[in-house]
């Protein structure tokens, strides 16, 4: 009886193997399996561990399998940088045109040098036309989940100070290789220093420390699984702040819970409402989430774009910040920063204008700290809480924007210095 029962495990042990080895080939399907069961965990094989259990890529036989053992299994929600059309035209040659806007992820024109070494955006955050050097961040931890980035781009090499890659089999330290460029513009605009002979392009926040986490593929496609672990990694790491330039329609539980775990050790969470509009209530998630700062996308004439995403904010309670409310809107149509092949492109979207308010919040909490200002506001735990006096300081330096109010366009309005 026991050679029997040994046999059959053992027959059962090899279906899951080339279960497994078959489905490796094919298109990833990623699930969070509700077990803490060593025994499952090495049957489906683990990617990453959860409190209520693990997620796994499983096949049509696992699932099947999982059901009949009455396992709890749901998918793990994918999320983007890029917009759902591809169909745009190619303007890799096109001039620039304020107010054209092309979409995230759209690179509209590449050049060996910048067009301006501070461009629009930063000039608008800053409330200055004509300034030519930007500065502040010193002291500052800044989480970048994204697409990775080109760590030897002249203009942020030496910015980046942590680098891991989370889209990958395995967790990797040292690797976010950028092979799609959504990351490393994004880089560019928190925290581009203008290379080590002061030609390149500059960002909000040039002395700012960087931390890499690429959560997406190549393709800009990335796992709600891979997010909430860089995520808690980062507040590990210590992070300050965090740009989310990516989103999903719906809410995932595992970012979620990630956020709330960053959001109790101050940290501060920025992220793109999304390229969904002008539908009310077409804000994506995380940027959603009343806990994370969300950010629409304004053109060079500070009007919202007509694809930035819209809020909720006109059914909400006004000037308080609700799930489903935009916050903020930022420069986000025709943004010129670095990519991935070392030079520069414009791109347009609300990954755009994110990376706005994130370096705006690094210049602020630099400030906090050079003036030691912020021990005045403590949290539960008796601790500063930094991250909600930047938000509140953020709030505080927005200009509304019509119509007149808090409202689903453009939220509070536009934050500049």
């Amino acid at each position: 009886m026991i050679i029997k029962k040994t046999s059959y495990l053992a027959i059962f042990l090899a279906l899951l193997l080339v279960a497994n080895v078959s489905y490796a080939s094919s298109e990833d399907t990623r699930y969070l399996v509700k077990s803490t069961s060593g025994w499952w965990k090495k049957s489906f094989g683990v990617r990453h561990n959860f409190d209520d259990g693990f997620t796994t890529n499983l096949s049509d036989f696992q699932l099947r399998l999982a059901k009949i053992f009455n396992l709890e299994v749901e998918p793990v929600k994918r999320l983007n940088v890029l917009p759902a059309q591809t169909n745009l035209p190619d303007l890799s040659q096109a001039p620039v045109v304020s107010g054209q806007p092309i979409l995230s992820g759209k690179v509209q024109t590449k050049r060996i040098k910048p067009n301006e070494q501070v461009p629009w955006g930063i000039k608008t955050i800053y409330n200055d036309l004509f300034f030519s050097k930007s500065s502040g961040g010193l002291g500052v931890k800044i989480a970048i989940l994204d697409t990775g980035v080109l760590k030897t781009h002249p203009d942020i090499k030496d910015r980046v100070k942590n680098c891991k890659d989370f889209s990958g089999v395995t967790i990797l330290d040292g690797k976010c290789d950028d092979k799609n460029g959504h990351g490393t513009h994004v880089a560019g605009i928190i925290a581009g220093d203008g290379g080590s002979d002061g030609l390149g392009i500059y960002g909000m926040a040039p002395e700012a420390e960087l931390l890499i986490y690429k959560v997406c593929s190549n393709n800009g496609t990335c796992w709600a699984d891979d997010v909430a672990v860089a995520l808690r990694t980062a507040t590990d790491d210590g992070a300050n702040i965090v740009n989310i330039s990516l989103g999903s329609d719906s809410s995932s539980q595992l970012i979620k819970d990630a956020t709330n775990y960053a959001v109790e050790k101050n940290v501060l969470i920025v992220a793109s409402a999304g390229n969904d509009g002008p539908y009310v209530g077409s804000i994506d998630y995380p940027g959603a989430d009343a806990n994370v700062v969300s950010v629409g996308a304004i053109d060079k004439e500070i009007r919202v774009s007509d694809w930035s995403s819209r809020g909720n904010n006109s059914t909400s309670t006004p000037n308080v910040i609700e799930e489903k409310d935009l916050e903020l809107v930022a420069p986000g149509v025709n943004v010129e920063s670095t990519w991935k092949d070392g030079g520069y492109a414009i791109l347009s979207g609300t990954s755009m204008a994110t990376p706005h308010i994130v370096g705006l919040s690094a210049k602020l909490w630099s400030r906090l700290l050079e003036q030691s200002s912020i021990s005045d506001s403590q949290n539960e735990s008796g601790q500063t809480n930094s991250a909600t006096i930047v938000r509140e300081i953020i709030q505080k330096l927005t200009t509304d924007l019509l119509p007149i109010g808090d409202d689903d366009n453009s939220g509070l309005g536009l934050p500049h210095l």
